[in-house]
């Protein structure tokens, strides 16, 4: 049965145009820039880019991280950041340069979004009702409203904020997957256009994400066909689908061209790869999605959930089954991720987004006023908590957040940024006048209930990356540990052997310490990562080692790093700076 959604024009009042945009921008460029790479995936991810944007063809085209083969993930990703990276050198920092392509990914992201809910919003099974003596919204404006709201609910997803600005492939795949809504959306008035967008997401998925995913999503929109038949054209097999086909397999047929030897292996761990990392979770992965699957998709998922409900006649029609069909697949595969993972939740958040805008006709009013007050509650609380915990690492008052403070990141010295400040200031400010609107005039549009949600994480977002930032890099950057670790190394090494070093941390010490490693070689000096009990590493091809270093970062205490060098250590007979083998 369809809902009788009961609307006047006033009520589709659009947000402003200058206010969305810097909503938007705002949130996108705060994080993005003055910062290190973070531990994790973040830094894992800049490191590609980093190998790429030094190296050679070989690298472009077989993603690696300083000689060890990446094959999580199509290259397409890493690409952008490369480019980034290469254009800005060297007027702009390395890592702050790849971050770019984050923020321009992030924003076409948006703007795909936006303009899949305009499109829907405005179709005919969708409209308010008409009174006898008009009054209702033009179809245009209540398109343009649901559009606004879908964008401010996407904003205001909380697991958005940290995922959204790291230099990762997930970025390239969320633009794709928000790409491949529209494609959907725009077909139904222009199939050839709607076919082209669908070729084009797909083949970018295939060179961003990996096979597993792509085919999930293929699947999907085969089932598609036949329950929506708003959709059905023969554009999409007759040119989307060899289109598609195309950009998928450019990638690997160019580089089984150029590199025969490396290709079909790195092909198959591609391959092979996708298929292990989604296999029947154990119960701590499933409880870690149970756990933290809602909170990273919250307002949509609730949002979403009410939009199905409340149109339940109309679930085969396209503002309802497009997002859904788009969802399902990367719901199915997020959950049965083999180790815990958020990285594909932020795939969910642009169909979630799409579909929970329709559920904002439909709220009653105790639901509209529940999610304000939440917003205004929580965010308020959160934003002092910013601030004295700022005022703690300043002043050292209140003296209990200052103790705490001191024990989860020692060694921290706090500096005041002038700037940082000021738009903390500005940010807080806007969220009280804000909040004051609200309360005061009880508008009737229909994004109240989602502007003070979206607004909030915005606000957090900023505090967090302008009052904590100095804090939040200093816990998760590696920069410190590398120079430590540098200035114990012979001038004339010729190679580090890593040993359990993860991604994140070769990323890090190659960067910020032009650290050369090797995988298939038998280097003179060793590098290994430990936990608190340890012994000296095994004697290989009869070789002695001296430990020179010991330590880890000041705010990790899982991580420990011993540097060892060999004994009787011969001078070196080739030049030390040069690119490391591949590791299979």
């Amino acid at each position: 049965m369809r809902p009788v959604v009961r609307l006047t024009a006033s009520a589709t009042r659009a947000l402003p145009r200058w206010l969305l945009l810097t909503l938007c921008i705002v949130y996108a460029a705060f994080g993005l820039f003055g910062r290190d790479p973070w531990k994790n995936e973040d830094a894992a991810g800049f490191g590609v880019m980093w190998t790429m944007a030094g190296g050679d063809t070989h690298d472009w085209l077989l993603p690696n991280l300083v000689g060890k083969f990446i094959t999580d993930d199509g290259p397409f990703g890493y690409w952008l950041g490369a480019i980034s990276i290469r254009a800005l050198a060297p007027w702009v920092d390395a890592a702050d340069a790849s971050r770019l392509a984050t923020g321009i990914l992030f924003c076409a992201t948006c703007a795909f979004v936006w303009y899949a809910a305009y499109l829907l919003g405005r179709r005919a099974e969708v409209q308010p009702f008409k009174y006898a003596f008009g009054g209702e919204p033009e179809p245009r404006d209540y398109g343009r409203t649901l559009a606004d709201g879908a964008l401010l609910i996407l904003v205001a997803c909380f697991g958005l904020a940290e995922r959204g600005h790291e230099s990762t492939p997930q970025l390239s795949q969320f633009m794709g997957v928000a790409m491949l809504g529209y494609a959907f959306v725009r077909g139904i008035d222009k199939p050839v256009q709607g076919a082209l967008w669908w070729a084009l997401a797909i083949g970018l998925l295939a060179l961003s994400a990996n096979p597993l995913l792509v085919l999930a999503l293929v699947a999907s929109t085969i089932v598609m066909l036949s329950v929506v038949s708003e959709i059905r054209s023969v554009w999409l097999p007759l040119l989307g689908l060899p289109l598609a086909v195309a950009l998928s397999l450019a990638w690997p047929l160019v580089i089984l061209h150029v590199y025969p030897d490396d290709a079909p292996w790195f092909l198959e761990q591609w391959v092979n790869g996708s298929i292990n990392r989604f296999t029947a979770p154990s119960g701590h992965v499933w409880l870690y999605a149970f756990k933290n699957l809602p909170l990273f998709t919250w307002p949509a998922w609730p949002l979403a959930l009410w939009a199905w409900v409340s149109w339940g006649g109309l679930r085969r029609k396209p503002h309802v089954a497009i997002p859904v069909f788009v969802a399902i697949p990367l719901l199915v595969l997020a959950v049965l991720q083999s180790h815990q993972t958020n990285r594909l939740y932020i795939l969910l958040l642009p169909p979630l987004a799409t579909l929970a805008a329709f559920a904002l006709p439909t709220l009653k009013r105790g639901a509209i006023n529940a999610f304000d007050w939440f917003a205004v509650l929580s965010f308020s609380i959160l934003s002092i908590f910013v601030w004295l915990v700022w005022l703690a690492a300043q002043t050292g008052f209140p003296h209990p957040l200052a103790r705490n403070l001191a024990r989860l990141i020692p060694g921290f010295v706090p500096h005041l940024s002038i700037p940082s400040v000021l738009c903390a200031i500005a940010a807080t400010v806007c969220w009280l006048a804000l909040v004051r609107w609200r309360i005061a005039r009880h508008p009737k549009v229909l994004w109240r209930s989602v502007v003070l949600s979206s607004a909030g994480t915005t606000l957090m977002w900023v505090l967090l990356m302008t009052l904590w930032l100095p804090m939040v890099n200093y816990s998760r950057t590696y920069r410190d540990v590398a120079l430590q670790i540098a200035e114990h190394l012979p001038d004339d090494y010729l190679c580090i052997s890593p040993v359990r070093l993860g991604d994140a941390q070769l990323a890090s010490f190659a960067y910020f310490a032009d650290m050369q490693f090797s995988f298939n070689e038998d280097c003179d000096v060793l590098l290994r990562q430990d936990a608190a009990d340890f012994s000296a590493p095994s004697p290989m091809l009869n070789y002695a080692w001296k430990l020179v270093w010991e330590g880890r970062r000041a705010a990790d205490r899982d991580e420990r790093f011993r540097l060892y060098v060999r004994v009787n250590r011969p001078a070196p007979t080739v030049e030390r700076h040069r690119r490391p083998k591949h590791k299979r």
